[in-house]
């Protein structure tokens, strides 16, 4: 797993528009959002993604670039794009097992029908506009994601004080 200030790992992913999202390529003004999310079955990720959507316009307007991956099928995330409110999130879809292992994120076997039979569990990562990490949240389970609010003021909070990333000893 890469640490704080390290270079973050190669991601070129599908979005479900039809068009592919490739982090080596984003040019946010100050932070790239990477939001890993479980997948269609998972009412926390609705929740959280559709949560993410009424502050979208905000993250933007900190120079801050966004997008949700998940090891989901096109199909499932079509789905999840029809069904939650989430139409302004880049949805990026069918993120491999070892992608998702490369950025340390957890992976879970299913334990219910309606569950893919492996998926990984949630993370947040914000990225520099150098393509190294700033930022990590990397759970085992679906619940105790960073909120939204909070993130938009600790964004606030290091620009202003420009602070250094942590924890990458």
């Amino acid at each position: 797993m890469k640490k704080p200030t390290e270079r973050a790992p190669e991601l070129h992913l599908d979005l479900i528009n039809g068009t592919t999202w490739d982090l080596a390529k984003q040019e946010p003004e100050n932070f790239t959002m990477l939001i890993f999310y479980r997948g269609l079955h998972c009412p926390v990720c609705k929740k959280y993604l559709e949560e993410l959507q009424t502050k979208i316009d905000t993250f933007k307007d900190k120079g801050v670039n966004i997008v949700a991956a998940s090891m989901d099928s096109e199909k499932r995330a079509k789905i999840s794009t029809e069904k939650w409110d989430i139409e302004s999130i880049p949805l990026a879809y069918e993120m491999s097992e070892s992608k998702a292992r490369e950025w340390g994120l957890y992976i879970s076997n299913a334990i219910k029908d309606a569950e893919p039979e492996v998926f990984s569990e949630p993370a947040l990562f914000l990225i520099n506009k150098d393509g190294t990490i700033y930022s990590s949240s990397i759970q085992t389970m679906p619940f105790a994601r960073p909120g939204f609010d909070d993130l938009l003021k600790s964004i606030d909070f290091i620009l202003k004080e420009e602070y250094p990333a942590r924890g990458g000893k």
